[in-house]
C-alpha cells in the first residue's frame, strides 16, 4: 500500500500542478486502505542545500511545481507500538514528470532465527 502512494505521487507530479495535489495523491491511497490517521508526516520536501527546505510537499501547500525542482517523495504508515514503514524516492521534475533519482531496492526479505 505504501508503494502505491509512492506511485499515485509519481504519477501526480508534473509541472504546473500544486504541491498539495502530489501529498493528496499519496494520502488517498493510505487513506482508502484504512490507514489514514497513521500517516502523520508530510509527503515530501525539497533537497538542495538544507536537508529540508521548499517545495515542501503538504497538504496544504500551494506551491507550483516546475521543472528542475528537486524534491522527495516519501509517504509512510506509523502503527503506535507496532512498526512503521516510509518509502523515499528522490526526484527532479522534468518537463514530462518525475525522474527518479534514488535507487535502492523495495524487496523484503524475511529471516526466521
Amino acid at each position: 500500500m505504501v508503494e502505491r502512494a509512492v506511485q499515485a505521487a509519481l504519477k501526480a507530479a508534473r509541472p504546473g500542478v500544486l504541491a498539495k495535489t502530489v501529498d493528496d495523491a499519496a494520502r488517498k491511497v493510505i487513506a482508502d486502505a484504512g490507514y489514514g490517521e497513521y500517516f502523520v508526516h508530510r509527503t515530501g520536501h525539497g533537497m538542495g542545500i538544507d536537508g529540508h527546505e521548499p517545495p515542501y510537499i503538504t497538504a496544504t501547500s500551494e506551491t507550483v511545481l516546475e521543472e528542475g525542482m528537486v524534491f522527495s517523495i516519501e509517504p509512510g504508515i506509523y502503527l503506535p507500538g507496532r512498526f512503521g514503514i516510509r518509502l523515499e524516492d528522490i526526484v527532479i521534475l522534468r518537463a514530462d514528470g518525475p525522474e527518479v533519482l534514488s535507487s535502492l531496492p523495495r524487496d523484503a526479505h524475511i529471516a526466521q532465527i
